[in-house]
């Protein structure tokens, strides 16, 4: 029997998504979460910075979790993220149809980066 997965992706401010990561792990045991920077321009760029090589730098967030935790785990995020305030930022949750769980062995030290 297939375990069906959901992908929880969050586009957020500078300085937002690698706090909830570690968050993520420490008080919901996630460890399938990562962070990238990206530059984009929206509808919502300040004025002052429309125009040619002016973008906004956002980081975004990723998490990839079992069906049945993925609901309880976006309001999570969608609350400790402040996704529910002004320029809070985004997400979205999607199905995977392919996943391949990643197994850290419990002999590993736990790091932080």
């Amino acid at each position: 029997m297939a375990l069906e997965h959901k992908l929880i992706t969050c586009v957020l401010p500078i300085g937002v998504a690698l706090p909830l990561a570690h968050k993520l792990r420490s008080e919901k045991g996630i460890a399938t979460a990562t962070v990238n920077n990206a530059r984009g321009m929206g509808k919502l760029t300040a004025a002052a910075h429309r125009r040619l090589g002016g973008q906004t730098e956002k980081q975004i967030l990723t998490v990839t979790l079992d069906q049945g935790i993925a609901d309880d785990i976006f309001e999570f995020i969608y609350f400790e993220a402040g996704i529910n305030e002004p320029h809070g930022g985004l997400m979205y949750m999607s199905a995977l149809d392919h996943y391949i769980p990643m197994v850290v062995p419990e002999d590993i030290l736990d790091e932080e980066a």
